[in-house]
């Protein structure tokens, strides 16, 4: 008999799982389609004009990749990017009747500043970086109307044809630009379209609109667009320095996706974009900052093609667009705002940033900070009242005190649950590695991620009822207890999300009352009881499944970027940060219906069953390689060439590095020809001498300090001079005695030889420098490389046919040292060839750096 009660209680346990799963399983296919853009139809090259065609806006897109061959500073592409924006603009303009007033102009800017990227600070100088800039209006409108900003760059960074970032964004621009137009709607006040092509330099051509323009005081908000990926949703990244702009998006995208937690945690994230310049660096103008984030495999690589866009993704973008531009333009408080600008020198910040969320999409929800103090302490008064309502009709102090312990007991009780969800996946992780020759085998196989962690995470969400016996009630008041907790720690640190947790709490609340209701009409253990329970939470759990979804899928992409951590231990921080995510979005999304749940699913058949499928999925992922085509491992290739002058070439190397947890070793095992190649038919093998640091990897600072472990190999010495007769140099025009024994000014002439395709100039000083000519000639903190000395380094980009001038200060009589990196695009024709043994999941970014050293 007893045995056959079990038996009857595990169908029951399993039926429930099923039914569990199917609810899942259906809100992640809902959250699929929607961060896919699949509702999103797109429009054809033959689309009325009056509308936005995401067609139209491909084929500018296919013009700035295919028809360029990449834009990058110092490429030819990259002037003929601009001059086709431009064609394109000037052909708008003659086709914009007498209403309009449109100008078209290309501005050259320079300037020099110093910042902090990726932590670490760099001092720029630039000159001559071209923007595309066009202004349309209505035929009364004058010179210093205040006017809307919308800013996107058409360069692309090393490598890459720049698809997504950003040729997605420029297209846009380009359509957006003749759909107002050609609907002959007339805005209100000016739009001002900046196209900058200086983005991917660290944010130069932005700087120099922002600091330099005659339009620049006229601005009284902008949005920037941009691209971390290929598509997908565009999400509202950031957003201030007010919340009037995230306001108007709320009312008027047609596709909304904003978060606010994304700027509580956008500085994490190893880049930057436009949006500090214009809200934060310079101006304090109330703006958004608005991304493709999905299709992240493809961000920055060759892979970002035409053929890799999201489809839907620039058509959901357009409308969202269209709508923002016009909704801005016609708002008075844009006319408040630039007058404010011009009055004090500087954009005045009107009011706090928001709480704001949307629902798949579908809507928004956003509320000041004022009122989320209000209605996120809503449900921590109700949660004081829980010990009454428990003892009620009962007032002795004794049962008040016990039921304080309860709610206490059922807090604790939850949050070991969630706890153990992301432990135990982090453990499943680790053990596998141990197994396997390489880790990440989940990133050409994202849903595999999901089937490795989330049946483990379940098992630590019901290991602590299985082990412990503690009430129903007891057990839901202190989840929502502990939801409610979490979401008063958010608040009180300043932050602006905490409505997740705020959702779940009430969603609670309401499940609760229909529970209570079901259950005394079909009893505590009937199925229809359980549903009355799950029901009024599915719209909570489908927009944490979509909430969670979302994140796991930005941050298993983003893990083959975020950098070649030391070994061994960087060998398991991807599989431990991956499984730890899936166990913290399996709790949240699990989380809410556990108290009622786990009384049905935690029983030694369910969890031995959840722990075999995991058994199988991490065995079977073993045996998967995580890298292909559409998930690319990053490799940077270096050709550096050492030079004695301007003529002669002392050392040549070819240097590897990677940027993500399978190093150098697993590449070249898995790139035999590559390998042959480089150590002449030898086995493979890595000794010391290989080995090279991040100061040979200057020409890119501060992004080489995402290396780890890098290699360097002997290269043919002259080859190089079939192409080039002249290295970089630098030389003294003078050195000026100053007041101070052994200061002096020493004044320096850079000519940059007969490179050719120049992407950018790096400048490494040491010793007792006191002050230069860049940046206003502010001497900013000196960083250190690979444990050196510490030292100043400037970056210098532009155009390379003129010499540079520049002088430096010396504070003693010890000498300056100096190092010069220039970062040339050309490869020799055996660089070429290595790079071409490499596997085509291998994408690698190659270039060659001409260093020298001088003492001064």
């Amino acid at each position: 008999m007893a045995l056959w009660t079990r038996s009857m209680e595990d169908r029951r346990a399993f039926r429930c799982l099923f039914c569990l799963a199917m609810l899942y399983g259906l809100a992640s296919w809902l959250v699929y389609t929607v961060l896919h853009m699949r509702h999103v139809l797109p429009l054809g090259p033959d689309a009325p004009l009056d509308r936005f065609s995401e067609a139209r806006a491909v084929d500018h897109v296919r013009q700035l990749t295919v028809g360029t061959g990449g834009r990058q500073e110092g490429s030819p592409g990259l002037e003929l990017a601009a001059q086709y924006i431009k064609s394109q603009l000037e052909e708008i303009a003659r086709n914009a009747g007498p209403s309009y007033r449109i100008e078209v102009e290309e501005s050259l800017v320079s300037g020099s500043f110093s910042m902090y990227f990726l932590h670490h600070r760099v001092t720029l100088h630039y000159r001559n970086h071209k923007n595309v800039v066009m202004r349309i209006s209505s035929n009364i409108s004058e010179e210093h109307d205040s006017s809307f900003l919308v800013n996107g760059h058409y360069d692309s960074p090393l490598g890459s044809l720049g698809a997504g970032d950003c040729g997605s964004c420029v297209a846009s621009m380009l359509e957006l630009a003749r759909l107002i137009v050609d609907s002959k709607w007339v805005p209100p006040q000016p739009i001002i379209f900046l196209f900058n092509g200086a983005e991917e330099l660290f944010l130069l051509g932005s700087h120099g609109f922002i600091t330099t323009h005659k339009w620049r005081d006229t601005i009284g908000a902008f949005i920037d667009i941009e691209a971390s990926g290929s598509g997908g949703i565009d999400l509202v990244c950031q957003s201030g320095p007010s919340s009037w702009p995230t306001r108007v998006y709320a009312e008027v995208a047609q596709y909304p996706m904003a978060n606010s937690v994304a700027q509580d945690f956008f500085g994490i994230i190893p880049g930057d974009t436009d949006y500090r310049i214009f809200a934060e660096d310079y101006g304090k103008i109330p703006g958004l900052d608005i991304i493709f984030v999905l299709g992240g495999y493809f961000y920055h690589t060759s892979f970002d093609t035409v053929e890799n866009l999201i489809p839907g993704s620039i058509q959901g973008r357009g409308e969202n667009l269209i709508r923002l531009i016009k909704e801005f333009s016609n708002s008075s408080v844009l006319l408040n705002e630039a007058k404010n600008s011009r009055k004090s020198g500087k954009f005045l910040e009107s009011d706090e940033r928001a709480v704001f969320f949307d629902y798949l999409t579908f809507f928004m929800v956003l509320y000041s900070k004022d009122l989320a103090v209000i209605l996120h302490t809503l449900p921590l008064g109700i949660l004081l009242l829980v010990p009454f309502y428990l003892t009620f009709p009962t007032t002795a102090l004794g049962s008040f005190l016990g039921a304080i312990v309860d709610v206490l007991k059922g807090m604790l009780f939850h949050f070991s649950s969630l706890i153990l969800a992301i432990i135990l996946p982090v453990i499943a992780a680790v053990v596998r590695l141990l197994f396997t020759q390489y880790s990440m085998s989940w990133f050409a196989h994202p849903f595999l991620a999901f089937f490795m962690f989330v049946p483990c995470s379940l098992v630590g969400l019901l290991l602590p009822k299985k082990l412990w016996s503690i009430k129903e009630e007891t057990y839901y008041w202190g989840a929502y207890g502990l939801y409610v907790v979490m979401t008063m720690v958010y608040a009180i640190s300043g932050l602006s999300g905490g409505f997740l947790t705020y959702i779940m709490s009430l969603s609670m609340l309401l499940a609760w009352l229909c529970f209570s209701l079901c259950k005394r009409s079909f009893g505590p253990q009937s199925l229809r009881s359980l549903a009355g329970y799950v029901v009024p939470l599915i719209p909570c759990l489908v927009y944490s499944v979509y909430y969670g979804g979302f994140l796991t899928q930005f941050v298993i992409e983003k893990m083959g970027m975020m950098g070649s951590l030391p070994q061994p231990y960087g060998y398991f921080v991807p599989d431990v940060i991956i499984a730890a995510v899936i166990g913290l979005v399996t709790g949240w999304s699990v989380g809410p219906i556990l108290p009622v749940t786990s009384q049905w699913l935690a029983r030694s058949s369910i969890i031995n069953f959840l722990l075999q499928i995991t058994v199988v999925v991490l065995a079977l992922a073993s045996q998967l390689f995580p890298y292909s085509t559409s998930a690319p491992k990053r490799v940077v290739f270096q050709h550096t060439f050492v030079t004695a002058d301007s003529s002669k070439i002392e050392e040549s190397s070819y240097g590897f590095s990677v940027v993500d947890s399978n190093g150098l070793n697993f590449l070249f095992y898995n790139s035999p020809d590559a390998s042959r190649w480089l150590l002449n038919n030898s086995i493979l093998s890595f000794e010391d001498k290989y080995l090279s640091d991040r100061s040979s990897w200057v020409a890119i600072y501060p992004v080489s300090f995402l290396f780890t472990g890098s290699l360097k190999f002997p290269a043919k010495e002259n080859e190089i001079l079939e192409h080039y007769k002249i290295f970089p140099s630098l030389s003294i025009l003078e050195t000026v005695p100053l007041s101070e024994p052994g200061q002096r000014r020493i004044h320096l002439e850079l000519h940059l030889g007969s490179l050719s395709q120049i992407w950018g100039t790096a400048i490494n000083i040491t010793g007792p420098l006191a002050n230069w000519s860049f940046a206003d000639s502010t001497l900013p903190e000196p960083q250190t490389v690979s444990g050196g000395p510490p030292s100043y380094i400037c970056r210098l980009t532009g155009k390379s046919h003129e010499n540079w001038t520049f002088w430096l200060e010396a504070n003693g009589s010890e000498s300056l040292h100096v190092d010069l990196a220039v970062l040339d695009q050309y490869l020799t024709t055996s660089a070429s060839e290595l790079k071409s043994l490499f596997p085509d999941w291998a994408d690698v970014t190659a270039y060659s750096t001409f260093f020298s050293s001088y003492e001064f």
